[in-house]
């Protein structure tokens, strides 16, 4: 009996193995998995958004105790100002719209500008800087992600000179520094360059037409080096530009030293000293087949020393002083003096109070007194030409400015 069980067993097992095959010749079988298959190549991180839109609208009244007017040569303004030169009227100081996207590698940046700060940086319609009125900047930028912080900016962009910038809402007072409006350029166009060469240190190099124009007239080209040293307490910028100036010939050199040392050794209080030194050798040229010019060497330098106490979170104080020496009359001619070919040792001095408030985030109003005086008659009283050696302002200002959420 034993022995029969064996026997149907494995006749039963035969039939098994013979009907699986069977089913598996009359299933498809299933297809073969195929490999994986490469990675493809990841997509360039470059993109076309989002940008960030920004801007802000400007404006003041200013009182001018010499009440200048439209019949004196240097008409309605106060004298030795840029931006908020405008006096005893309303004014708009500017209208600025920034579109901007952040290198990722590439990225690009477009300041719009509207008001008396663009007449001022870019001229009329017949001066060098008119081809790009009405922009303030406007660069292409380059960062490279390997390239260990490194940034290539080509375009126009404002100067790195100076303590001060354009926009009014960033510096500690509302009238910019003789300095500023004099020693220094505003904005150049060709290229920039920055690398970090250290945690605390960044040098750039700069290739520009021009210091005191955008637009070449004379085929030569401006160089600038820069360094930026920052650290907790203490930041110090220094900047050198040289290259030829002189319109029509690249002989005579202009040269540009500035510095800055900002102390903030808390949050509420800082302070920062400023230096300039500049120069441009004049040239000689030929009309008519006689030499006209001279290689005369113009000079002028100056330092700024300002103040700034945080006192509440609304409320802020903020004092500046100046010195600034333009012996050839270089950067500081009036349209007065120019008429009469007056020339002085000019010796320029000024001191500025001013009281800030933040109203609501994006609201802020300055209230600011500024005195300066010369030692010679530099100041225009009433129709009068050149009559005073001192001039006395009040200005209030409103600047409205917003951004994207962060």
């Amino acid at each position: 009996m034993h022995k029969k069980w064996n026997h149907l067993n494995r006749i039963f097992a035969a039939a098994a193995f013979g009907t699986a095959l069977v089913a598996q010749a009359q299933t498809p079988s299933a297809p073969a998995t195929p490999e994986a298959a490469p990675a493809a190549p990841a997509a360039p991180t470059w993109s076309v958004g989002p940008l960030d839109i920004s801007g802000f609208i400007d404006a003041y009244y200013s009182y001018n105790a010499n009440t200048p007017s439209n019949q004196s040569a240097a008409g309605r303004y106060n004298q030795l100002y840029n931006f908020n030169d405008q006096t005893n009227q309303f004014a708009l100081n500017a209208a600025k719209l920034t579109l901007s996207h952040d290198p990722d590698p590439v990225g690009v940046h477009i300041d719009f500008l509207y008001g008396r700060t663009d007449v001022q940086m870019n001229g009329t319609s017949s001066s060098d800087n008119s081809s790009t009125k009405y922009i303030e900047q406007a660069f292409i930028s380059l960062k490279p992600p390997k390239a260990k912080g490194f940034e290539a900016d080509l375009g126009k962009f404002t100067t790195s000179a100076g303590a001060e910038v354009v926009e009014t809402k960033d510096n500690w007072n509302y009238s910019r520094s003789l300095l500023y409006a004099h020693a220094v350029p505003y904005a150049h166009i060709g290229l920039r360059t920055s690398l970090p060469v250290s945690k605390t240190e960044t040098l750039g190099f700069q290739l520009v037409n021009g210091l005191t124009t955008t637009t070449k007239n004379n085929g030569g080209v401006t160089v600038g080096l820069t360094s930026a040293y920052v650290k907790p307490k203490y930041t110090w910028n220094a900047n050198y530009y040289v290259g030829p100036q002189n319109f029509g010939t690249q002989r005579g050199y202009e040269n540009l030293f500035d510095t800055t040392l900002l102390l903030t050794p808390s949050a509420k209080f800082n302070a920062y000293i400023n230096y300039d030194y500049g120069q441009n050798r004049d040239h000689t040229y030929t009309s008519g087949g006689t030499t006209l010019g001279d290689t005369v060497l113009n000079h002028w330098q100056g330092a700024a020393l300002a103040l700034r106490e945080q006192v509440t979170a609304q409320d802020a104080l903020a004092g500046r002083y100046e010195f600034y020496y333009d012996p050839q009359g270089f950067t500081t001619a009036s349209a007065s003096q120019a008429s009469k070919g007056v020339t002085h040792r000019q010796q320029f001095q000024e001191y500025t109070l001013t009281y800030e408030h933040k109203w609501v985030e994006g609201l802020l109003a300055r209230i600011e007194y500024r005195r300066d005086w010369t030692n010679f008659n530099y100041f225009t009283k009433g129709d009068n030409d050149a009559v005073a050696k001192a001039q006395s302002t009040l200005t209030a200002g409103f600047v409205a400015f917003f951004g994207p959420k962060r």
